[in-house]
């Protein structure tokens, strides 16, 4: 725990950060990396104030989480409420911010392999996805569908996917997952699942806190498996503190890689400034900024 005096420094430190505005960067239709978000790391998951937050911190965009899961039968979702999501829809067109998934971070600490109705969360993400004309779904597999520390599951696994991207395809979308595979391995299960539209959502930090190469991991991937990326690290530092991840290495591989897409930057948070959600990701958006646009 930080005392009074560093709290009252950080906060003046704050004050004292220009925040750029959007206009500074390129118009977002001529970039092909754009930078986001995520609504539950700003501590502000599906509520109206994480749109003008988003903004302020300079952000293209914003993930935007599907609420609770737990033991319920779906997500404890705030746009089912037409009021809500009128607002939402018109603070979103207001500050001209995209949304560029709807995530399903339930699924974080719940089974999708062992929930006997997993269509259902499934479809009422769609859903919503619909309403708000967004074309991603970013779905983690958790720690309970672990293929590394569960091998088992990987059969039922690839058979509920594939059913999921069935799914996917009438309602026009694409899932994202995030594994705990390395690259080769999940390459080869997505390619089991054989659903052009059950992606990737490549996560800088699983690669690293293995100590695999990243920029190869990338390559072996490679950009027709990747919807999405989380641009981020274990917290500790701000990317542009972090010496194990060179971001001008990345944007130089993806370049290659012809790659185009959306950065969601999700931690690299400084643990003495660790709820100054302002702090953290305008500092690091920042910067994302500086090397992908």
């Amino acid at each position: 725990m930080m005392d009074r005096k560093k709290f009252i420094l950080g906060t003046l430190a704050l004050a004292s950060l220009p925040l750029l505005p959007s206009v500074v960067f390129a118009s977002k239709s001529r970039q092909r990396y754009q930078v986001a978000v995520i609504d539950l790391m700003l501590l502000k998951r599906q509520k109206l104030s994480a749109v003008a937050l988003a903004k302020e911190i300079g952000a293209d965009g914003l993930e935007v989480d599907m609420g609770g899961l737990g033991n319920r039968p779906t997500f404890d979702n705030k746009f089912v409420d037409p009021a809500f999501l009128k607002s939402y829809q018109q603070a979103i067109s207001d500050t001209g911010l995209t949304i560029c998934s709807l995530a399903m971070t339930g699924f974080y600490a719940q089974s999708i392999a062992a929930r006997e109705n997993y269509l259902q969360p499934i479809r009422d993400c769609f859903d919503t996805m619909k309403k708000l004309n967004v074309k991603l779904a970013f779905l983690p597999l958790g720690i309970q569908c672990d293929l590394v520390e569960h091998p088992e599951l990987w059969p039922v696994l690839v058979e509920r996917l594939k059913v999921i991207g069935q799914l996917a395809r009438k309602y026009k979308v694409t899932v994202a997952i995030e594994t705990a595979l390395s690259a080769r391995e999940e390459k080869r299960f997505l390619q089991e699942i054989g659903q052009s539209t059950i992606k990737s959502c490549f996560n800088f930090s699983n690669a690293l806190k293995k100590g695999r190469d990243l920029i190869q991991e990338l390559e072996i991937l490679g950009k027709d498996h990747i919807a999405q990326i989380h641009c981020t690290d274990e917290d500790g530092l701000w990317l542009q503190e972090n010496k194990r991840l060179d971001l001008q290495a990345v944007k130089c591989c993806l370049d290659r890689m012809d790659w185009k897409g959306w950065l969601v930057i999700e931690r690299s948070r400084r643990p003495e400034y660790i709820r100054d959600v302002k702090m953290n990701y305008s500092t690091n958006t920042k910067f994302v900024k500086e090397v992908f646009q």
